[in-house]
């Protein structure tokens, strides 16, 4: 056999180079590979993000898509929809790896049919939904934050319990999941245990971040000019009053008298001053705005449960107080309620025409023994109760005007003001005991001197007061009364909430809440009004300090939280506008209402 000499051939530079002792073509052939491998297995996984994917089997389009249309995140001003995977699915790639992985349940429960049918799915939605809180709640909602950023959000364009709650959860480490469950789908909140949500929305330190300093602008941007807009509404409110009391006048100097006025149909006017306040120069007292609100069915438990209240844990666990949230959005709230219109199904049974909120103007004023209190605000027309006979409540009185004055060791006292004494079993409240559970309960009955009803009283009067509702028992404590020696012990420690009542004839009781509403005889002195501007005047007054049981002493240098409310229009029980938690102070421009001293 022939051999031929010379040098072999070379082979292709493709074969003739390794790199970690594989061929270069190899190496191109893996790469090429993986790129097509990548490039097809990336392709599928984002094509599982699509909303025709998500929403391709009919458990999705039937049972969720549905809820999501016509949402915010589904159409808005901007034109900027988020579809499913913007808020279930990370961005990043590992996490978006991890999800996909987890996400293969999801297509075990759809071979399986766990959710194939609208009743398996409502059974199991409640589930499903803690799943992605809890998931949420876990990576700060990060998903949220890719489109949603603290340092772009500006207070001048958000409602003022938002400005104050996105505040709140920047210096308290709180995240978007927390508060903000339903925006796309069905909100299951009150489905969920309340020491469930309790402890998942409890704020976690790691959240916790600087307020951005455009932001702390923007706030004192939008503030200032609220202020100069309440400003401006005032001092056209008081020009029109100018007006129409300078009409008055003129009718009055063309022989209109009084007595005329009367016979007409129109009240006496209030002489200035008064009988109750005769050295009182009310001219030289600065008034405070106040605006009451309609709480309808709003009682104490309903506040502090986190399943019906969202700002339960703020108040409860972060010591905010009502008026934290919603001092700004009262006029917006009463009109919700009033009309039945508000989420939380708070009003029932609805009064046609009922005003939601009423601005009404206190000055206070004391001497070395006297406190006084004048409060006005406008008349409004007659609007019918429907569901009661003649259409008023409380036909012997037009209005009535209540006063408290929160005592010592009362739960959530300074936080809430007189709502610790509105409960859930009062007169025309959700679990208001009926004729038969009255009777059933004769002791507690004649210890409280019920007479068909369950008037307010205090927690603290109570062995136990059921709050969150649990397995379908009955919000409140009516029947659960403490012995008499420790309610006896809680009215000489102070734990009451001192009450004053005026009517419209001008006649007063002084009394307070503990167990139930007491009537003391103590010391007040009162009338009430109408003028013919059509504002009503209450002036009221009583000592500083009586020492009677009851009555909490008003000192100086010390702060008190009180709260107002008006039953106007014959309205009785909770049927009422009423204010907030409100300080109050002798002589300390600090406190909301400043008692002057003359």
């Amino acid at each position: 056999m022939t051999k031929t000499s010379g040098p072999e051939p070379k082979k292709p530079i493709w074969r003739r180079y390794f790199l970690f002792g594989m061929p270069l073509a190899g190496i191109a052939g893996i790469f090429v590979a993986g790129i097509i491998f990548w490039g097809g297995f990336n392709t599928a996984m984002e094509a599982t993000n699509e909303l025709e994917f998500c929403v391709s089997c009919h458990e999705m389009g039937d049972f969720i898509y549905t809820e999501y249309e016509g949402t915010i995140h589904d159409v808005n001003r901007s034109g900027v929809g988020a579809v499913c995977s913007d808020c279930h699915v990370p961005k990043d790639w590992t996490h978006k790896i991890i999800r996909k992985i987890k996400a293969s349940k999801e297509v075990w429960g759809k071979i399986t049919g766990v959710i194939s049918t609208a009743e398996k799915f409502d059974a199991h939605r409640l589930q499903l939904a803690m799943n992605e809180w809890e998931r949420m709640k876990a990576t700060d909602s990060v998903e949220c934050r890719n489109c949603h950023h603290f340092d772009s959000m500006m207070p001048e364009f958000q409602a003022p319990r938002a400005r104050q709650q996105h505040m709140n959860a920047m210096e308290t480490g709180q995240t978007c999941i927390d508060c903000h469950k339903g925006i796309a789908h069905l909100d299951l909140r009150d489905r969920a245990d309340p020491d469930y949500l309790e402890a998942l929305e409890a704020p976690n330190p790691d959240f916790i971040r600087e307020v951005p300093q455009a932001y702390l602008d923007s706030l004192a941007r939008i503030e200032a000019v609220e202020a100069e807009q309440a400003a401006t509404t005032k001092a056209e409110e008081e020009a029109a009053r100018a007006r129409l009391l300078a009409a008055v006048d003129a009718a009055r100097a063309d022989e209109r008298t009084l007595v005329e006025a009367e016979m007409a149909g129109t009240a006496t006017e209030a002489a200035a001053g008064g009988n109750v306040a005769p050295n009182v120069d009310w001219d030289a007292i600065a008034s405070t705005d106040m605006t009451l609100f309609y709480p309808g069915q709003a009682s104490f438990e309903w506040v502090q449960n986190g399943g019906q209240h969202g700002g339960a844990r703020p108040l409860t666990k972060g010591g905010d107080e009502c008026t934290t949230c919603h001092a700004k959005e009262l006029e917006a709230i009463g009109q919700r309620i009033v009309t039945g219109t508000d989420e939380g199904g708070l009003e029932p049974t609805p009064i046609p025409g009922k005003r939601g909120h009423i601005n009404a103007t206190l000055q206070a004023s004391h001497d070395d023994e006297t406190v006084y209190f004048r409060l006005q605000w406008p008349d409004a027309g007659h609007n019918p109760v429907p569901f009661v006979e003649g259409g008023k409540m409380d036909p012997d009185n037009q209005v009535k005007v209540a006063m408290m004055v929160t005592g010592t060791g009362i739960e959530l006292g300074e936080q809430v003001g007189c709502w610790a004494t509105c409960h859930a079993d009062n007169t025309y409240m959700p679990f208001a005991p009926d004729a038969e559970a009255l009777g059933a309960a004769g002791d507690v009955v004649a210890a409280l001197q019920a007479e068909g009803t369950i008037t307010k009283y205090l927690t603290e009067s109570r062995t136990s007061v059921e709050v969150k509702g649990r397995r379908g028992k009955a919000q409140g404590g009516w029947d659960k009364l403490a012995e008499s020696a420790q309610i006896e012990q809680y009215l000489a420690d102070g734990t009451y909430m001192d009450l004053m009542r005026v009517y419209a004839d001008g006649s007063s009781e002084n009394g307070y809440l503990l167990e139930r509403r007491v009537v003391n005889d103590g010391e007040m002195a009162a009338e009430a009004s109408l003028g013919v501007d059509g504002m009503w005047t209450v002036i009221f007054s009583r000592p500083l300090n009586s020492g009677a049981p009851g009555d909490v002493a008003l000192e100086a240098g010390q702060t008190y939280t009180v709260g107002f409310a008006i039953h106007d229009d014959f309205a009785a029980a909770r049927f009422h506008h009423v204010t907030l938690n409100t300080s109050l102070a002798l002589d300390d421009a600090e406190a909301t209402i400043n008692v002057i001293g003359q």
